[in-house]
């Protein structure tokens, strides 16, 4: 959030103004004129420095948040606006279900379908969080061996850098049903786009070795832990040319932080969260699921009475619960639409503002990026000193530890295994966050 804050107010002025007369009193004939005149709607104002500061003052001050990533940041406005919904809900909750709930939550499918660039609503469905869209997509995918559309032993692959929870479903869902998993192994630091690119087609190849088809590809677009901005494009027409049957994009960063364009990407599902770049209160994400007689047999994992009448109607109701994160996307879209540029100019001076902050730390502490600038979104990793001596995962935890309670910073950081015979090696890192 850090230069999303950098704001700018407008003014309309006009070489009479300054001059310090107007028009009429400068020619009288305008005076004369019987018609009204018509005036160019006001400027817009930008939302101001004290707008921000009233907006998050909700967060308690002696605490630096520089982990965004995980949970987001929501507004007070927004969180206002869910509040109201919550309140309707409890005064008259039949009311609501029967009369409100689903033309909302169509509402905000609306909003995303056209942010995303999706052909239909009918594509766009709402649920909790990205982790809940992989439980969806694994799930159609292990019912493909337990059918028989899958032999036993047909491959999925995925990044090494997936998110720890995505890999834990795809062994819940793939490894159980009978699949053959393969990682992506990626280097740390990544140096360039083609290193990542080698590593994924070699994967595949691995991935059709004795006979076996690539059933599924999962492919994030922003890694979290190390955070690096993935090629998907890219990687999505490589899997098109090796006959890769289904690609999922695990963008839980994606949407206000990188560009999301479902025509350009291409890939056969997409989910992103809403609660961690989009603003939105926890927690909300969509699911993308092109159009094709495969999406048609997709189910929300909690079957409750909508089970059968599609995806996105399914995951609209899945029982009594609050579904007000879902709600205030309107809401939200409202409070991006004050920043200069909107959700754009956002992301845009978000990764300006990291890959500074990255870049002056790694000048005092004598160590590097963990990738090129061009891939690095809204966060960015930096090299920690050696001599700290980050040697395990635990070291880490103890560091967070120390820095959040001795100096109230909150900070991620990674651990990266040393090479064999490396000399000096960084193996911490920093997830900093703008």
């Amino acid at each position: 959030m850090a230069s999303s804050l950098r704001t700018h107010t407008q003014t309309n002025s006009n070489t009479s103004a300054m001059n310090g007369t107007s028009a009429s009193a400068s020619d009288p004939k305008s005076q004369l004129s019987k018609k009204p005149r018509l005036h160019a709607p006001p400027q817009p104002l930008f939302i101001t420095p004290s707008d921000v500061l009233f907006e998050f003052s909700h967060h308690l001050p002696s605490i630096a948040r520089i982990n965004n990533g995980s949970f987001g940041c929501c507004p007070s406005s927004v969180l206002s606006a869910q509040q109201q919904l919550q309140l309707q809900w409890l005064q008259q909750p039949d009311h609501f279900y029967f009369n409100q709930l689903q033309t909302r939550i169509l509402q905000s499918r609306n909003i995303i379908k056209d942010m995303i660039n999706a052909d239909h609503v009918d594509e766009v469905s709402i649920v909790d969080n990205a982790t809940t869209s992989a439980a969806i997509v694994l799930q159609q995918i292990a019912w493909g061996f337990a059918e028989g559309r899958f032999r036993p032993g047909d491959a999925a692959v995925m990044l090494h850098y997936a998110y720890g929870a995505v890999k834990k479903s795809v062994e819940a869902y793939v490894t159980r049903a009978g699949g053959y998993v393969i990682e992506v192994p990626l280097p740390f630091p990544v140096n360039s786009v083609d290193e990542i690119v080698q590593e994924f087609r070699e994967a595949l190849e691995r991935g059709k070795q004795n006979g076996r088809r690539v059933r599924l590809a999962v492919i994030d677009h922003v890694t979290s832990m190390p955070s690096v901005v993935i090629p998907v494009k890219e990687l999505v027409r490589i899997c098109r040319e090796e006959g890769v049957d289904r690609v999922f994009v695990d963008a839980a960063h994606g949407i206000g932080c990188v560009d999301v364009d479902m025509k350009q990407i291409g890939a056969d599902f997409y989910t992103s969260n809403l609660h961690k770049w989009f603003f939105c209160p926890p927690s909300v994400a969509f699911l993308y699921c092109r159009r094709s007689t495969e999406s048609s047999d997709l189910h929300h994992p909690v079957v409750s009475h909508e089970y059968g009448n599609g995806l996105a109607i399914e995951s609209a109701w899945i029982g009594t619960r609050d579904y007000s994160a879902q709600l205030v996307v309107p809401k939200v879209l409202e409070f991006i639409n004050r920043f200069e540029g909107g959700i754009d100019g956002i992301k845009k001076r978000n990764h300006e503002a990291v890959v500074d902050m990255g870049e002056m730390l790694v000048k005092a502490w004598g160590t590097h990026l963990g990738c090129p600038p061009e891939m690095c979104s809204s966060m960015v990793m930096v090299g920690l000193p050696a001599c700290l001596g980050i040697s395990s995962d635990q070291d880490t935890l103890k560091l967070r530890t120390y820095l959040r309670d001795k100096f109230g910073v909150e900070v991620p950081i990674y651990y990266r295994a040393p090479k064999d015979g490396e000399v000096g090696p960084v193996t911490g890192a920093l997830l900093v966050c703008s």
